[in-house]
């Protein structure tokens, strides 16, 4: 069966690892999270030095090194992490792009518009400081 909205393995990566290492006292390194969210340490390490270079979270190299958050939690939202993985949501007139349509009004109608809005406006809400008693 499809899905009407579908988020991409990288920002779901990047969500469930930032709410991970809030979680976690002191640091996590990517073998912990990996073992976790049954994702790719070698993906995992990727995704995660995109946020420590937009300042979202230190690293720490060596043994005993790992990922902590850069700034309280209640100052990162979920809308920060996902625009650092996937860019910018932006509010487009036409769900798939097309710069001119075969039809006089969308067969859509605001429909693709507000559910991007709804998504949007939800990531924005949340914070990383949500999360620490889940």
């Amino acid at each position: 069966m499809g899905k009407v909205v579908n988020i991409s393995e990288a920002a779901s990566i990047g969500l469930h690892s930032m709410v991970l290492i809030t979680q976690t006292k002191g640091q996590i390194n990517v073998n912990e999270i990996a073992e976790r969210t049954a994702s790719s340490k070698f993906h995992i390490a990727k995704i995660l030095q995109k946020l420590v270079r937009d300042n979202y979270l230190i690293s720490q190299r060596g043994p005993s090194g790992g990922f902590s958050l850069a700034m309280p939690p209640e100052n990162i939202s979920l809308l920060n992490i996902y625009e650092c993985i996937e860019g910018k949501i932006n509010l487009s007139e036409c769900p798939i792009n097309k710069p001119t349509c075969p039809f006089s009004r969308c067969i859509f109608g605001k429909l693709t518009i507000q559910m991007t809005k709804d998504f949007r406006d939800y990531l924005s809400s949340k914070y990383l400081s949500d999360f620490v008693d889940f």
